[in-house]
């Protein structure tokens, strides 16, 4: 019988009905998969289902002759060498769709959030600095408005596409840029340089890969409209973070709403930690009960599609299969 190895335990009833058709171990914890017990796990294991937190590389692979199958519980796979995998023939499946809607939500509450400085009010009250000779004054805690103002999209997925509906209803302008032209209802497409320029909001949604990393460095931050707001939820390592803290700190942009960083988690010196007039959340643009089992189920699928030696629903390296 198949071994299969799971790095968490997982919801829902389909993770169940994998370990009915394998051997199937998983990872008690607590906390997450350390290094050298994922290392030790996978040298046998014909299959493995993972987390974005697991470090799949060309070495971590050598050390697993037997291994046929990787599932992982996420859309984007810049944890896993792809490459590496499909060099020796194993299926890579990852899990798309499911967390558009999750993900738009998390994206426009930052972006809420930043706008009308939610988390720095909060802190005002919890504070105790909320008092009778300070209580209201005309400009109290003044934010931007939504209506009427611009959002542009960099990327034009499925969770941004999602996010321009969410814009629409709230009555902006949106325009957005993707590397490969979309045409996208309600969005007028220009080039990345333009979007930068003429956005009130900033919105983050393309995959990490070797000509997205860095896209979004010091010069083109410092495209921004002065007192722009930038929200990511795509994946850290696209915007350059010492830049945005020093426009943050200088002024230049006003605000910025980040789920997702370059080190994960948020280094304790990391200069985002002091920039003024941000809202940092430790990823949880998917987090919702609902996503996750849905997430959890289609791991799950493509893990047992593997095991029957069948297509998996979703693969992210389609060629193994010749």
């Amino acid at each position: 019988m198949s071994h299969v190895y799971v790095t968490h335990r997982l919801p829902g009833e389909r993770i169940a009905e994998l370990g009915q058709h394998c051997d199937m171990a998983c990872w008690p914890g607590p906390g997450l998969l350390p290094a050298d017990a994922l290392r030790a796990a996978v040298s046998e294991a014909d299959g493995l289902v993972c987390l974005l937190t697991d470090r799949i590389d060309a070495g971590l692979l050598a050390s697993a002759p037997r291994l046929r199958f990787i599932s992982s519980l996420s859309v984007g796979l810049d944890h896993v060498d792809l490459a590496a995998a499909t060099a020796r023939g194993i299926a890579v499946g990852h899990t798309p769709g499911v967390l558009v809607d999750a993900t738009a939500d998390t994206a426009f509450a930052l972006l809420l959030a930043a706008a009308r400085r939610i988390a720095e009010a909060d802190a005002f009250v919890r504070a105790g600095d909320w008092r009778p000779e300070n209580a209201w004054s005309p400009d109290f805690f003044l934010g931007r408005d939504l209506a009427g103002a611009t959002l542009g999209l960099v990327g034009l997925g499925a969770i941004a596409r999602a996010v321009a509906r969410r814009a629409a209803a709230f009555g902006m302008r949106v325009v957005g840029w993707n590397r490969s032209p979309r045409d996208v209802p309600g969005v007028e497409q220009l080039p990345l340089d333009d979007v930068l320029a003429e956005s009130d909001f900033v919105s983050v949604h393309v995959a990490l890969a070797p000509e997205t990393r860095g896209l979004l460095d010091g010069e083109r931050l410092a495209r921004l409209r002065r007192g722009a707001v930038l929200i990511n939820t795509a994946r850290g390592g696209i915007v350059d973070e010492v830049a945005l803290a020093e426009a943050l700190a200088s002024g230049r942009l006003g605000a910025a709403g980040l789920d997702v960083y370059e080190r994960e988690p948020l280094a304790a010196g990391s200069p985002l930690l002091s920039a003024p007039n941000t809202v940092l959340t430790p990823h949880i643009g998917s987090a919702t009960a609902l996503t996750r089992r849905r997430m959890a189920d289609l791991a799950a699928a493509n893990a047992l599609a593997a095991l029957r030696g069948e297509r998996m629903p979703h693969c992210a390296n389609p060629e193994v299969y010749g």
